[in-house]
């Protein structure tokens, strides 16, 4: 974890996480090149900034976690599973991010950087977590600007740690899904280059850049189906994308 204050003041804290699965690794490459521009000064820092990487352990393993899913353990969560070096972490990423906001009175934001276990229809998509006060503008349009194919609304609440943030923190939080998981140094990152631009552009102050691309389509989450143990079996093929069209009355719940 690392926190970064510039020098004169500012209006918005930022909270940047990624590796809270270990092998998703183009979150953290971008986020890795944002703190090296960042540190060298050919980037302007405008907002308090918290970075952090999840799960250093799963992410020198190459594995998307150790023993449990991190992104369930959220909100007190932890206590429900074996206790393990990644439940001491859930812990200590909750307590992290509530001081970084605790009394802050600038306007606050969480991206949780991932990406995907499949293949997707629509590679580049949000999750905006269930929350009852309305969205805020400021992070729409940032989402929009990122050039989101889909952005997805969760209807209830969850173990996640944008859920976490935005339940516990009030902040503007998103998980942000940057295409299939793939080992370090085999990211073509140019495909995530507008949503990096979006990222660059909260952390300097600088306008959002303008959308080129189509209209990012909007879903709501009807049903979840969550992987509480490792005798679960969901019974589609391994290349079935997410976002894929079903035939009526081919899937069910």
């Amino acid at each position: 974890m690392l926190e970064i204050t510039p020098q004169q003041g500012y209006q918005r804290a930022v909270v940047l996480s990624a590796g809270i699965h270990g092998n998703e690794t183009a979150p953290i490459e971008l986020l890795n090149q944002l703190v090296v521009d960042l540190l060298a000064g050919s980037r302007r820092l405008a907002v308090r900034l918290l970075v952090i990487l999840g799960n250093p352990a799963a992410m020198r393993a190459g594995k998307r976690y150790l023993h449990s899913d991190m992104n369930r353990m959220f909100g007190g969560r932890h206590r429900d599973f074996p206790a393990s070096g990644e439940t001491a972490r859930a812990l200590q990423l909750e307590q992290r991010v509530v001081e970084f906001f605790e009394q802050e009175s600038a306007a606050r934001a969480h991206y949780d950087l991932h990406t995907a276990i499949r293949e997707s229809c629509l590679p580049r998509f949000g999750i905006l977590p269930f929350q009852q006060r309305p969205y805020d503008p400021s992070q729409l349009a940032l989402l929009d600007a990122a050039e989101l194919d889909a952005l997805v609304i969760h209807r209830a609440p969850g173990g996640t740690f944008s859920h976490f943030s935005s339940e516990q923190a009030t902040a503007a939080s998103c998980t942000l899904e940057l295409g299939k998981a793939r080992p370090f140094g085999d990211n073509d990152l140019q495909q995530f280059s507008a949503i990096n631009r979006a990222l660059q552009s909260l952390v300097s102050g600088e306008a959002l850049p303008a959308r080129s691309g189509a209209a990012m389509r909007i879903f709501q989450v009807e049903k979840s189906l969550i992987k509480r143990s490792e005798d679960f079996r969901l019974h589609l093929a391994d290349d079935t994308a997410n976002f894929y069209r079903f035939a009526a009355g081919n899937a069910g719940v």
